[in-house]
């Protein structure tokens, strides 16, 4: 057997090196496991508006919130005061924003950045906006399976009408033939959620508080769990909290009110405390 050559083991040597400097500048797959990438995001749904009081159509329209619906943005607020914000997200519409505002002063937040994503819009419900909402479900619920108006919001309010069938069924009986699809919905809306957390993670941001509407949001969650509530409708100021771990979303509560009770019983408390 031929002596190896000076040459083969300054080669062999080389290779040696290289490969342990490559081993020191990337982290193993180990390590990457246990990096905390834990990011919790607080959806809520806006304040009650002037469209909302009067029972019309509200996508891509807006209308500003009315004294109720500043009120709720208050309790909210309020209920949110022990949670610790690192950022803060709406759409560009002016009642997600206003709410943020008003949420955010109740709750002393003085300094503070509103990052708006589009995709964070209410559906638009194309020629039925700014109509009555008798009418939009009227024209499209036979087509999700209902007889009657009333049915329908029976069967929307018990959570037995998939969010997918709803928007698909307003989306082709529109007049105009403009509103946006299901499909549309969860895509913009998914890509939203996923620009917030790829944020939260080149920022080092944990807990993010995000301004929504509330068909959108459903569609935002339709497959991301298979809670039933998840088809329930969201009232004003309710909340959906999800946590991305690991690749994965867990949406741990869906239409929670109890952040807005909890703030309205301690601002009370505080009215009572100021007459006595």
């Amino acid at each position: 057997m031929k002596k190896p050559t000076t040459k083969l083991l300054l080669t062999n040597s080389f290779i040696i090196v290289t490969l342990l400097t490559s081993c020191a500048q990337h982290p193993s797959i180990a390590t990457d496991n246990n990096i905390d990438d834990k990011v919790t995001i607080y959806f809520a749904r806006h304040g009650k508006t002037l469209f909302n009081t009067y029972d019309l159509v509200q996508g891509w329209a807006d209308t500003p919130l009315t004294n109720q619906g500043i009120k709720l943005a208050r309790y909210l607020g309020e209920g949110f005061k022990n949670i610790q914000f690192d950022a803060y997200y709406t759409s560009d519409a002016g009642r997600q924003r206003e709410t943020m505002q008003v949420l955010l002063e109740q709750k002393g937040v003085k300094d503070y950045k509103i990052r708006e994503l589009k995709g964070l819009r209410e559906v638009f419900f194309g020629g039925f906006e700014g109509r009555p909402n008798t009418k939009m479900v009227y024209s499209s619920m036979k087509l999700s399976g209902y007889n009657s108006v009333d049915a329908f919001y029976k069967g929307y309010q018990a959570g037995n009408l998939p969010i997918d069938v709803m928007i698909d069924s307003i989306a082709k009986t529109d007049p105009r033939h403009q509103a946006e699809n299901y499909q549309q919905v969860k895509t913009r809306t998914q890509a939203a959620l996923q620009t917030i957390v790829q944020n939260a993670h080149n920022n080092h941001e944990k807990t993010i508080l995000a301004i929504s509407s509330g068909m959108s949001m459903q569609a935002m969650i339709s497959d991301l769990t298979d809670n039933k509530d998840k088809n329930k409708p969201l009232a004003n100021a309710t909340v959906i909290k999800i946590i991305y771990k690991n690749g994965q979303y867990n949406v741990s509560e869906i239409g929670n009110i109890e952040y807005v009770n909890k703030g309205k019983e301690a601002l009370n408390q505080q009215q009572m405390k100021l007459t006595e």
